[in-house]
Formats: C-alpha cells, structure tokens, sequence
C-alpha cells in the first residue's frame, strides 16, 4: 500500500503538491505518464473515447518531438496536457539549474501549468523553484501498471482496492504497461462508473 497509495508522511515532502482532490466529491482524476507513444497512446485515447472519459496526460518533451502525430491526437480529443520533463529524468541526478532547464524545455511543447516529476520524486530545492512555476501533481493511487510482478488483473485490483473520492489514478501510456491495460484500463473505467464516480481533469 505504501507503493499504490502514498502514506502521509510521502504527502509531507511537497506539501503544496496534489495528492488528492476533493475528498468530498464523487470523482476520480484519471492521469497518464510517459507517454506519448505511438503503439499505446492511440490505443488509451480509443478507449477514453468509447467511455466518454477525459483525462491528463503528463508528457515527456523528447517523445512529444517524436512523435508529434500522437500529441496532436491527445490535444485534439479534449484533453489536459501536463509536463513530465524532456528526458524523463530523476531529479535525485540532477542539480537544480539542469532539472528546472530540463522541464522548461519539455514546456515549450506543451505550454501547461501541470507538472509530475519522473519517479515521483526530485530534491527539495527543485521542488521549490518547480512550484513557482507549475501547479505539481503527484498521486492517490498509483495503479503500478508498469511492474513487471504484476498482470492486468492485478492493476485493476489495486484501483478496485484503493480508488476513493478525489483520487488521483496514474496509468502509464508506455510499452511497459501495455499488456497490463488492454486488460485492466476498460474494466477499471467501468468499475469506477459503476460506482457512481464522475471523471475529472485539473482546471
């Protein structure tokens, strides 16, 4: 659980960060990262499409370059765009000027006030200069789609297990989850509208 829904004491670290919504209404805030990628993005799009869902998508700049078709679908279908660096660095390598630099450049494509750092994590003075300039995501539940030790049904578990009003849901529009959402990713859309949850982006 410590993984799937951050504990209190993670929360602290960034403690002006969003870690969950509105605890008092019935939605959930479904985010991707990573991508985009042109074997797995169309795909997540067809889906959220057919359930009439939208969502944020946190972007790696240098994918966004190569695949400029794939980014333009994600902003054409309606929905919110959000940063998640150039080069998908860890900001524990990195010092401050070559971290902020890095998602600069990323922001130059997408042009948002969102930003989710690689990992989950980067220093405390990147933390500081980040946040005079982006709004900074983080999680309520990381569904670990991208874990080799676990399958599809695994992943729709932990949103079953975990999901709760104003979570943050993070999938990963990458090769590495991609078997694990053609399973998991409709079946847990149509659980969580079973449930009554509405889907909301970040305004």
């Amino acid at each position: 659980m410590l993984i799937e829904q951050p504990a209190k004491f993670l929360r602290w670290l960034y403690p002006h960060a969003l870690w969950r919504m509105d605890k008092e209404e019935h939605a959930v805030y479904l985010t991707f990262d990573d991508g985009p990628i042109p074997e797995v993005t169309p795909w997540v799009l067809d889906v959220l499409d057919h359930y009439e869902v939208k969502a944020t998508f946190f972007m790696v700049g240098d994918n966004i370059r190569k695949h400029p078709a794939e980014f333009e679908m994600v902003k054409a279908r309606g929905h919110r765009l959000g940063n998640h660096t150039f080069n998908h660095i860890g900001g524990l390598r990195h010092g401050i000027s070559s971290y902020v630099r890095n998602v600069d450049r990323a922001n130059e494509y997408l042009h948002t006030d969102l930003f989710r750092p690689p990992h989950g994590w980067m220093k405390w003075g990147q933390y500081i200069f980040v946040k005079q300039r982006y709004r900074v995501v983080m999680w309520d539940l990381v569904t670990r789609d991208y874990s080799t030790r676990l399958n599809g049904r695994d992943v729709l578990l932990n949103v079953r297990r975990y999901a709760r009003p104003g979570s943050i849901i993070t999938f990963h529009d990458s090769l590495k989850s991609h078997d694990k959402l053609l399973y998991a990713l409709p079946r847990a859309i149509e659980w969580l509208q079973s449930q009554g949850y509405a889907f909301r982006v970040f305004d």
